[in-house]
């Protein structure tokens, strides 16, 4: 596992040692940053289901201010928290270790921010998404302009909230890419 882009471009990270966390393919997030763009300055971003702090970290690496990765597993934490020292963005990066089958965390810090960002990776068989795009889209967290980043099976429709527009879908092997732009006014 490497970083694709940016000025940690070719950084080797920690990868994980079981099949539980699945990281975006290098095909997958060279994908997402050609159509998202690779310079992030001043991007806040928020990695959903992070798992190795990879998509995030990408984020970083192309200039983005700040990252906040959530993850519910143990592995998953330590991994990002030795990804983010890897690369030098222990400041730059905020974990919140967080269920994400619950929704949204509620009282934690990162709340008091809004995204220009969100990575939402969800395991592919969980049916996750659709409420967790509907309350990033009521939560008042996504700036306008936002992009979502959804990653899913294939076979996967993607549902949206009111306050969003679908705007680009790309395949890649078994995993759609769905992205998603907040609209500029409801």
């Amino acid at each position: 596992m490497k970083i694709t882009g940016g000025q940690m471009r070719g950084r080797i990270l920690a990868a994980p040692k079981n099949l539980e966390i699945r990281p975006s393919s290098n095909k997958v997030r060279e994908a997402i940053f050609n159509i998202i763009g690779q310079d992030l300055s001043g991007f806040r971003v928020l990695d959903l289901f992070s798992g190795t702090g990879l998509l995030g970290i990408e984020a970083l690496s192309r200039g983005a201010d700040r990252a906040v990765f959530v993850d519910h597993a143990k592995q998953a934490v330590a991994l990002i928290k030795k990804n983010l020292q890897l690369c030098g963005y222990e400041h730059a990066g905020l974990i919140c270790k967080w269920n994400l089958s619950k929704g949204l965390p509620r009282s934690t810090p990162f709340l008091n921010t809004t995204y220009d960002l969100v990575f939402l990776d969800p395991p592919y068989r969980s049916h996750l998404a659709p409420g967790l795009i509907d309350g990033l889209s009521r939560s008042g967290q996504l700036a306008p302009g936002a992009l979502i980043v959804l990653e899913t099976a294939k076979t996967v429709e993607a549902r949206h909230a009111l306050s969003l527009h679908l705007i680009k879908t790309r395949i890649y092997g078994d995993t759609k890419l769905s992205i998603f732009k907040k609209k500029e006014h409801p």
